[in-house]
């Protein structure tokens, strides 16, 4: 996954994540694998107001941006999606730092070597 945008402003993963999608991908760092259910389980405790529904169309988003992915577990209640990470968190932010500093030489590649000399010093 590529951060399409990179917002200044916001701290951790919210600066690359909107912030229930970096909210359930912390999540699923700790546990790495778990239904729709039992992450909304989990997000219901902080936002009591969220619809499971929508829980599962930020899992499904974190799905097509390739964060998650997901298999179908067949159980007593039928068939249901069953989400696991692609990539541990270190690998996740050194995707992003990857992306950022490539596009920052790319863009400003004078100022850029110029800012990263002065911090070795």
């Amino acid at each position: 996954m590529k951060p399409h945008e990179f917002k200044l402003t916001e701290e951790g993963m919210k600066a690359v994540l909107p912030p229930l999608e970096a909210e359930i991908m912390e999540h699923m760092w700790k546990v790495k694998v778990a239904t729709a259910g039992q992450v909304y389980e989990w997000i219901r405790e902080r936002h009591p107001e969220i619809r499971r529904s929508t829980v599962s169309i930020l899992m499904n988003r974190l799905c097509e941006r390739g964060l998650l992915k997901r298999s179908v577990e067949t159980g007593r209640g039928g068939m249901r999606y069953v989400y696991s990470i692609t990539s541990t968190r270190e690998e996740f932010e050194e995707k992003v730092v990857k992306s950022i500093l490539d596009a920052l030489m790319s863009n400003f590649r004078e100022a850029t070597y110029a800012y990263i000399s002065k911090m070795k010093k």
